[in-house]
């Protein structure tokens, strides 16, 4: 499935990462999948951020329209789905973890782990490998 800027206001790159991603909640449920493992509706609900249901099930329905998110039964519950991203959605990676090395740095509140923020800054292929072999 082709996903590009043709509805979109302008077909400016960053206009088109917005457009597709740029909404806070769809860059949370892109961080759970990244990130914690999470892959059923309930564990994205159970977030710190408190999403409601009906804006959870618009942005998967969103990732899942622009490619970025698949969906299957789960073969051992067949009424539960399991969410994981493609391979478009996990090159979205190494914008995910700049993102939250930059917030490291700028958030003194931030819970980034500061091993995480040493090893970006020493070895970041090497994290962004490890994070997709993971995912």
């Amino acid at each position: 499935m082709q996903h590009n800027s043709q509805s979109y206001r302008s077909h400016c790159p960053i206009n088109f990462i917005l457009e597709s991603l740029g909404d806070k909640w769809t860059l949370l449920v892109v961080r759970d999948l990244l990130f914690k493992g999470k892959r059923y509706y309930g564990e994205f609900l159970a977030s710190d951020e408190n999403i409601s249901t009906n804006i959870l099930a618009n942005r998967l329905e969103k990732l899942e329209t622009n490619g970025i998110v698949s969906r299957r039964i789960d073969p051992e519950h067949k009424s539960k789905i399991i969410y994981s991203l493609t391979e478009k959605g996990k090159k979205l990676l190494p914008m995910m973890l700049e993102m939250t090395y930059w917030s490291s740095q700028y958030d003194n509140c931030s819970n980034v782990d500061p091993a995480f923020a040493k090893e970006f800054e020493r070895n970041r292929e090497g994290l962004i490998k490890r994070f997709l072999e993971m995912s």
